[in-house]
């Protein structure tokens, strides 16, 4: 190594900003099954792919549905 760098005519990183989060998520195991499923296919991990779907969901603005169930409605077999 060098005792001194010049760094007098670096350059910012451009893509800084577009650093991801890491966050932790519970997902129903069919869930990551279809997406590893999905990566397989396509050759890109599964991880980016639910990266790419949620992103586009939140540029489109989609909301998802949600039906609640009461347990009266239930029935067992």
């Amino acid at each position: 190594m060098r005792k001194s760098y010049d760094f007098s005519n670096s350059v910012k990183n451009p893509y800084a900003k577009r650093l991801k989060r890491q966050v932790t998520i519970r997902l129903d195991e069919e869930t990551v099954d279809y997406f590893k499923r999905l990566a397989a296919e396509s050759g890109i991990a599964y991880q980016v792919l639910i990266n790419l779907f949620l992103k586009d969901c939140a540029a489109e603005k989609r909301k998802p549905s949600v039906k609640w169930v009461r347990k009266a409605d239930l029935t067992l077999d």
